[in-house]
């Protein structure tokens, strides 16, 4: 008897990783091939496309031999994509650069010039925040130290075009990665010519703009033979991974918001329509015709906690140490920290931040500094929280995807931080997912993007207990107040 299965490809900065489902979101089989990043000079991060590209036809492939699938029974692909890369191209089709990518900070001081001069004007039209992540400041970059593969070029790619570029021969880019690069104006859905000029280049280098069900057909035949499908298989051009961490958990409705607690972390909610924060808080990206997702990124989630086991030398398992945060109640005896150790994007966008422990006493012992850092992390998610709140309106619901979501610990404390249920998916691949959803959605398999709620295994939701949520009020109170006095020291 045959099934019918979907792929989502899932670009991320550590690996390429494809996931096959039945359509109603049951995973089949996983593969990842790892991806390496490159750091040729202090705050420069880099990746090979190539190496990319070759990731992911063989986490295609190993995922295909591996689910033991006929390639008729694979009905349609979806990409997912991190956010914020470019690479230089030449006239036939060649990389002149590496991939620079979001964690690249070559282009800090190009941002910090752009924000005290007109950076609030454009981020109000393309609600992409002014900060060295941002593919227009690598641009001003690459302008100003006359960059010798920006001076060649004929265009520019992200990473997933230039995946596209290669198996199709087609440059396009989707909306929501067009939103990412800084110079997609919001409200008119076209590149914002005036920014374009900021960053010294033409409508004509960048790729055509297309809604993330764009289909694509005819795969090179010998590009499809190594992956193990046919090469009549429709693919969809999808999103980038912070809208589809959202559609994958089912983060859609209003006051449905999302947050992933990763290395990194953010939060984030679909809204109808462009909004751009006026205080330069959150960002704004398109991901359809109707729907937007505004949020948060934080660099400092599961790497502030990382790096505190290796500062203590401790030697357990990753959830045993997070485990010893039980060992104290909320507040952690008065031992607050702010968790800006790697520079900070939202909320205060300050890649110069650094992070802090305040209010130390002979009497803290490792759980105390465990939990303090667990309650920072929870905290700055809570502080753009409440920036998003403002924007998209109140917060009913928590999903909540990532390696922190497999702490019950942690899931408590954020439960009880931001007084609401959390809800955690049987799946932690909500991203791919999403990109398999909507490539279904784009092949008229299913009829919206909201059915996806009805195709996602859920586990039982986390309750708050309205005690503890007084308690983190007034200690949040306090978080607050010696942030602010902190940040005047940047």
């Amino acid at each position: 008897m045959s099934h019918e299965y979907v792929i989502g490809l899932d670009l991320g900065t550590t690996s390429a990783k494809a996931v096959i489902f039945t359509l109603d979101g049951k995973v089949v089989a996983e593969a990842e091939d790892l991806v390496t990043s490159y750091y040729p000079k202090q705050g420069w991060v880099e990746q090979d496309p190539d190496e990319i590209e070759r990731s992911a036809v063989k986490a295609i492939n190993m995922a295909i031999q591996q689910a033991k699938v006929s390639k008729a029974e694979i009905i349609s692909l979806g990409i997912s994509a991190a956010m914020h890369s470019i690479i230089c191209m030449g006239d036939n089709g060649e990389a002149l650069s590496q991939a620079l990518i979001w964690a690249d900070g070559r282009s800090t001081k190009q941002a910090n010039e752009l924000l005290e001069s007109d950076g609030l004007d454009i981020f109000s039209r393309t609600g992409m925040p002014i900060h060295p992540m941002s593919p227009l400041s690598k641009f001003i970059w690459m302008k100003e130290i006359d960059y010798i593969p920006y001076r060649q070029s004929s265009y520019f790619l992200s990473i997933k075009e230039y995946l596209l570029l290669k198996w199709f021969g087609q440059r396009v880019i989707d909306y929501s990665v067009a939103s990412a690069t800084g110079m997609f104006n919001g409200k008119t859905f076209q590149w914002d010519e005036e920014v374009l000029n900021k960053a010294g280049i033409t409508e004509d280098m960048l790729s055509k703009i297309v809604p993330p069900t764009y289909q694509l057909t005819d795969i090179k035949p010998a590009i499809a033979d190594e992956m193990g499908i046919s090469n009549e298989m429709p693919f969809i051009i999808g999103a980038a991974d912070g809208q589809f961490a959202n559609l994958g958990i089912g983060a859609i409705s209003p006051g449905e918001v999302a947050v992933t607690a990763g290395t990194s972390g953010a939060i984030r909610q679909f809204t109808k329509g462009f909004q751009s924060n006026r205080k330069h808080e959150t960002f704004c990206y398109a991901f359809s015709d109707e729907y937007f997702i505004v949020g948060g990124p934080t660099n400092n989630g599961g790497i502030a906690l990382q790096w505190l086991k290796e500062l203590l030398n401790y030697q357990k398992s990753f959830d045993h140490f997070t485990a010893e945060a039980a060992k104290v109640g909320p507040g952690a005896e008065g031992l607050f920290f702010h968790p800006y150790i790697n520079g900070e994007r939202a909320p205060l966008w300050n890649q110069q931040a650094r992070g802090n422990f305040f209010g130390m006493s002979v009497t803290h012992k490792t759980e105390h500094f465990v939990r303090a850092v667990l309650e920072g992390i929870t905290f700055n998610l809570y502080q753009i929280g409440q920036a998003l709140e403002k924007q998209a309106g109140k917060t009913e619901k928590l999903y909540v995807n990532g390696g922190l979501a497999r702490s019950p610990l942690w899931l408590q404390m954020l439960a009880d931080i931001f007084g609401k249920e959390v809800y955690v998916p049987e799946s932690h691949h909500s991203a791919a997912w999403g990109a398999a959803w909507t490539a279904l959605v784009g092949i008229g398999k299913v009829n919206s993007f909201e059915e996806i709620k009805n195709n996602i295994p859920m586990g039982e939701p986390v309750l708050p207990n309205s005690e503890t949520h007084e308690k983190y009020k007034a200690i949040y109170a306090k978080y607050e107040a010696i942030g602010k006095d902190i940040i005047k020291h940047f």
